[in-house]
């Protein structure tokens, strides 16, 4: 099991050369390199242009999932959408956001894409305890830094990575990761030096990648 991280919100899951990408940019637009993948399943949170760029990542018969609520399996894989908001106002400055939780040989993945709010408790309960919760830390135009941080209080993950913040180059008005990181308690900080990492090797960590 590989997770890799291609730059703001853009995350790939890798298992028996089977690739789920979740919420691809085009790269330019943002500022950014553009994601070095091609995915089997490609699943999109909401659609901003720095979160749908299916083109991007897409092959040729590439399966496409942009706001899917409900459960579906595909490929076997379970994909399980979330119904949330890209802001505090119910969607009405930003619109809706989907909360993935990616399910496959036992490992939970739970990517917040632009998450803007505080989710419902029934949202919390089925995020849970994943084994690696993806969340948007950025601030701006998602939950602050210490909102997202009680999100972990919240859900108690095995493992969490950040997304969704600035680094060199971005073009957008994000707060940088370690805005994150100084609220963070009883979990080992892990900085990689690599954007490619297999999240069954940690635990109680906050995994950062290096930006790709």
């Amino acid at each position: 099991m590989l997770v890799s991280w291609h730059g703001h919100a853009c995350v790939s899951i890798e298992f028996d050369s089977y690739i789920i990408v979740i919420d691809p940019h085009d790269g330019g637009s943002i500022g950014l390199k553009k994601p070095a993948v091609k995915g089997d399943l490609i699943l999109i949170t909401h659609d901003h242009f720095d979160h749908n760029a299916m083109n991007t990542v897409a092959k040729d018969k590439s399966r496409v999932l942009k706001m899917h609520y409900g459960e579906t399996l595909i490929d076997n894989v379970k994909v399980t959408g979330l119904r949330t908001f890209h802001d505090k106002f119910k969607g009405k400055r930003r619109g809706e956001n989907t909360v993935y939780l990616v399910e496959v040989r036992g490992f939970k993945l739970a990517h917040l894409g632009d998450l803007g709010e505080i989710p419902s408790e029934d949202v919390l309960g089925k995020i849970k305890e994943a084994d690696l919760l993806v969340i948007p830390v950025g601030g701006t135009f998602t939950i602050e830094p210490s909102e997202a941080w009680s999100l972990v209080e919240k859900t108690k993950p095995i493992n969490v990575m950040p997304i969704h913040y600035w680094i060199p180059g971005t073009t957008l008005p994000l707060k940088p990761v370690d805005e994150f990181i100084k609220h963070v308690k009883d979990y080992k900080v892990v900085k990689l030096d690599t954007n490619t990492f297999d999240p069954t090797l940690y635990r109680n960590s906050v995994i950062i990648p290096r930006p790709p």
